[in-house]
């Protein structure tokens, strides 16, 4: 691989070289880079640094990013909860807490070694971490995922989430009470400028709308149904909380004084596309978590 360079200007220095190689290049983790500096990858005006270098003005940086490494999934028995499965496409209710995909240092217990126990005919487009993922959701979102059984139904299906053809419907709870019964927010999404490991609203973000209906209030809380019309990162927890209502229990966008859950009350519970091969629209719906509705439930005897 290429190495990057970067010439540092006077918006960049006195900065932390981690930070400002994130910033450079959003792709890039802090923790990542940190490595990479420890391991002698990043070059300053040639020489090797410490990891909290802090630029200046005029450094040229040199970033020799290692090959990818390919790791062999191990396919483990998750007993995964199989809503539909045909010849082309799995449709699976993903538990709340479960990675979608293996990573370097979380190489198990994902839904994709438990796909690997389940069938061996995943697509091969994402290469060897990602057979078969098209979309994801978050560890703690629990919910419906489409995955791909071969690389025809892989592209049938992400052209689909290009074109805004798939139905993607979400439970939220989320914090306060939204007057009007329904809204659209439409607001780009990129990475936060303040936090690079998050996503927020901002200027030159990537176009995200998210469409809500109010189904139930419980006067600190409301219950609203999220749909997706695009797919960004976070889309629905960055939203909310951009219009005033971050989810509930949410550990990244939501406030200190939640609703204890182990992570945000977000479930995806329906998901619609047309069959790769048939060409019919297919419609799944999931529902909601028994933890999830022992929530509700405090919540409707409370309010």
């Amino acid at each position: 691989m290429e190495p990057f360079e970067i010439e540092i200007n006077e918006d960049l220095q006195n900065s932390r070289i981690d930070k400002v190689l994130s910033t450079v290049n959003p792709d890039w983790s802090r923790t990542q880079i940190q490595q990479w500096v420890k391991d002698g990858a990043v070059l300053v005006n040639d020489k090797a640094v410490k990891q909290n270098y802090k630029v200046k003005k005029d450094d040229q940086i040199v970033v020799n990013v290692p090959e990818a490494e390919e790791l062999d999934v191990i396919a483990e028995d998750l007993q995964l909860d199989i809503v539909y499965e045909d010849s082309d496409v799995i449709v699976v209710n993903k538990p709340r807490g479960m990675v979608v995909h293996p990573a370097p240092g979380h190489l198990t217990g994902t839904l994709v070694n438990g796909l690997m126990h389940h069938c061996n005919d995943l697509s091969g487009i994402n290469g060897v971490l990602r057979p078969g993922i098209v979309h994801r959701i978050d560890k703690d979102t629990s919910g419906l995922l489409m995955v791909a059984k071969n690389d025809q139904a892989h592209v049938s299906l992400v052209d689909q989430l290009v074109d805004k053809s798939v139905t993607r419907v979400y439970t939220a709870i989320v914090h306060g009470h939204i007057p009007h019964d329904q809204g659209t927010i439409d607001a780009p999404i990129g990475r936060d400028q303040k936090d690079r490991q998050s996503m927020a609203v901002v200027d030159n973000g990537k176009h995200a709308v998210t469409h809500f209906n109010v189904l139930e209030r419980f006067g600190d809380f409301t219950l609203v149904e999220c749909r997706l019309e695009t797919g960004r990162t976070h889309q629905i927890r960055v939203h909310m909380k951009y219009i005033g209502h971050p989810l509930a229990g949410d550990p990244k966008y939501g406030p200190k004084k939640t609703i204890d859950f182990g992570g945000q009350l977000l479930h995806a519970g329906t998901i619609g596309f047309i069959h790769p091969k048939t060409g019919d629209y297919m419609e799944f719906t999931a529902p909601l978590p028994h933890d999830y509705l022992q929530v509700l439930e405090r919540l409707r005897t409370n309010k």
